[in-house]
């Protein structure tokens, strides 16, 4: 009995892909979720789709809009913000990684109401003072920034967040 993923030598390796194969699953793989580019590439590598039929595979995903960087960017933002309520230098950093266009990362930041933003700030901010155990004032504080800084929100937002707590 084989393990998932894995290839005995008995085994012959998994078949690449087809052209037309490929299409109907990328098709598929773009219509259940946004997807990017990079991510879309990486899924053909993956699959072991030939490199001669990648960049056609790519244009007729955007063709037949399967695939929208601008979309996805919109999407991606407003998900991980309301979903996991990261900060906006965490999800420009997850899109540049996903190597989104800088002006669609904006676009796509634009997306996160600013209210709504600092609201979240606060909220994130209060919980983790609350369910910091650290006696000495000092060293929470540097526990809250730093949990704060990991989830992407900004430096000067997070300092007026704590002094908010404390009011």
């Amino acid at each position: 009995m084989s393990g998932w993923g894995k290839n005995y030598p008995d085994q012959s390796p998994k078949k690449p892909w087809s052209f037309e194969e490929a299409k109907e699953k990328l098709a598929s793989y773009c219509a259940y979720q946004e997807r990017c580019i990079w991510e879309v590439k990486k899924k053909m590598y993956e699959k072991g789709v030939k490199d001669e039929d990648k960049e056609e595979l790519i244009a007729y995903l955007i063709s037949e809009k399967f695939l929208d960087e601008e979309r996805y960017a919109m999407a991606f933002a407003r998900g991980k913000f309301l979903l996991k309520r990261w900060g906006k230098s965490r999800i420009a950093r997850e899109l540049k990684m996903r190597q989104i266009p800088q002006s669609l990362i904006q676009k796509g930041l634009s997306e996160i109401d600013p209210i709504d933003y600092y609201d979240t700030l606060l909220a994130e901010t209060e919980k983790k003072w609350e369910r910091t155990p650290e006696k000495d004032p000092f060293k929470k504080r540097f526990k809250v920034i730093g949990y704060l800084m990991g989830k992407g929100f900004e430096q000067d937002l997070i300092q007026e967040a704590i002094e908010n707590l404390k009011t």
